[in-house]
C-alpha cells in the first residue's frame, strides 16, 4: 500500500477523468509547476498505481451491439479448475471482463458481442471447450444506466 497525499489523489482523478491530460493541465488542476506534477504521475505509474490509459467508446454509435452479463457456476471447485477457466477466460475478445466472486456464483463474466447470436454461439463454444463452465445464467442489459465512472476516491482514502 502507498501513502498517497492530497496532490497525488488528484493527479489519480485527473488522469482518471482525461487520460489525456497535458503536463500543463495537470500543473495547474494539483497546484504544481509541470515538472514537479510529471515526476509524481511518473512515480505513481511506476508504483503501478496507474496500470493504462484508454478512451470510452459509444458502442451504440458504431454499430450492433449487445452486453451480457452471465453468472457463471464451475462443475468442480479446485484450484486446477478455477486456473483452467481464468486461463480461458483470456482467449475470447468477447469477455471484456471476468470477476471471480465469493458467495453462490463462481464468476460473473461481461461479453459484448454483435447480436445474441454471437452470445449464444459463444457460450456454445464456451461449453464444447470443456472449461469446466458447469451452470450459467445469462443477463442481457437493455440500457445502460450508469457506466463506468471514475472510482470514488475521495471515499475511499478521504479523511
Amino acid at each position: 500500500m502507498h501513502a498517497l497525499d492530497e496532490r497525488d489523489l488528484a493527479i489519480l482523478k485527473a488522469v482518471a477523468a482525461n487520460g489525456r491530460i497535458t503536463k500543463v493541465e495537470l500543473a495547474e488542476r494539483i497546484g504544481l509547476s509541470p515538472s514537479p506534477a510529471w515526476t509524481r504521475l511518473k512515480r505513481l505509474e511506476a508504483a503501478g498505481l496507474i496500470e493504462g490509459y484508454g478512451a470510452r467508446l459509444n458502442l451504440r454509435k458504431l454499430g450492433p451491439s449487445v452486453t451480457v452479463f452471465v453468472a457463471a457456476e464451475l462443475g468442480e471447485h479446485n484450484a486446477a479448475s478455477f486456473q483452467g477457466f481464468e486461463k480461458a477466460m483470456q482467449s475470447w475478445d468477447e469477455v471484456v471482463a471476468c470477476w471471480a466472486l465469493g458467495g453462490g456464483f463462481d464468476y460473473l463474466l461481461q461479453i459484448v458481442t454483435r447480436d445474441i447470436e454471437s452470445y449464444q454461439a459463444l457460450i456454445d463454444h464456451m461449453l464444447e471447450a470443456r472449461i469446466g463452465l458447469a451452470r450459467y445464467f445469462t443477463y442481457i442489459v437493455t440500457k445502460p444506466v450508469k457506466g463506468p465512472e471514475l472510482p470514488p476516491l475521495d471515499l475511499l482514502f478521504g479523511d
